[in-house]
């Protein structure tokens, strides 16, 4: 199944996982220095990396009429465009692709893969992965990732978290901030227990807590729970605001948004009547 992937955390009673979106790292407004210093944190600390969509700009291909003159890098200004962002973001990824675990599509690869009849994102995981010897994994455009991690050697339980990906659509609100969109996924998806969307480029989190009715096969009795949904929008590292002087983020009348994606941490709760991770994500710490 393309859009299921399972991720081992390991050992510990906090594991993390970088949840990011919204790169688009080819354009000349990506925060690169911000980015760097965000995957260098991870690297540091052996944090495995999410992208959820939008890896890529891709939007100054021949014909593209959302393209702009100003809005491509000089190594990319050649007659093989998307083979240059391609070959360049190989290199640049090189250092992390030990730490990035799946990728998938956001609006602007399946752009590409519609007008241009090329994957993009396919290839540079294909020969990033070459490169490296590493197993990127390409997700889709939504998906699940299932987490894996036990408190110690010693103790044999072995939690299992279920990560509901969306890339995202619709515009978001400016006034919601994406809230609408969390609250949508409830009445849309059952049985995960993180929700994560990108696209509109906003930076926040939410906690919601249910009740359910579950069967203890143990006791063989029905027992009351209350679950912990973890729901969370990931920022963008394309800052297109600036000065606020002009261009097409401006001139739309949006806001300034927030840079930079989020650590998903689960934090190992345990007692002798009952044994849990808690769920919570902060932006990075830097």
């Amino acid at each position: 199944m393309k859009n299921l992937h399972i991720i081992d955390l390991g050992i510990g009673k906090v594991r993390k996982l970088a949840m990011l979106s919204d790169l688009h790292w080819d354009n000349p407004k990506c925060d690169r220095e911000k980015l760097k210093a965000h995957l260098d944190y991870c690297l540091r600390y052996k944090i495995p990396v999410i992208v959820n969509g939008d890896f890529f700009c891709l939007m100054q291909g021949k014909g593209d009429p959302r393209g702009s003159k100003s809005d491509i890098l000089p190594e990319h200004n050649n007659s093989k465009y998307l083979d240059s962002v391609i070959q360049t973001a190989v290199d640049w990824f090189i250092p992390y692709a030990e730490i990035i675990k799946v990728i998938g599509y956001g609006n602007h690869e399946t752009a590409v893969i519609k007008h241009r009849e090329t994957d993009v994102l396919q290839r540079f995981v294909d020969l990033l992965n070459y490169r490296t010897n590493q197993s990127i994994q390409v997700g889709g455009y939504g998906g699940w990732i299932v987490c894996y991690m036990s408190m110690s050697k010693s103790n044999s339980y072995r939690v299992s978290k279920s990560i509901k990906y969306f890339h995202g659509s619709g515009g978001g609100g400016p006034v919601t901030r994406g809230e609408i969109n969390l609250t949508r996924a409830m009445a849309m998806h059952e049985g995960y227990d993180v929700y994560s969307i990108g696209h509109i480029h906003e930076n926040k989190a939410t906690n919601t807590i249910r009740e359910r009715l579950l069967f203890n096969a143990g006791s063989r009795l029905h027992e009351v729970k209350h679950h912990c949904i973890h729901s969370m929008v990931t920022g963008t590292y394309k800052e297109e605001f600036q000065e606020g002087a002009k261009g097409w983020h401006v001139e739309r009348g949006a806001a300034v948004k927030p840079t930079g994606g989020r650590i998903l941490t689960f934090t190992y709760k345990g007692s002798a009547h009952k044994k849990e991770y808690l769920i919570d994500s902060i932006q990075f710490p830097l």
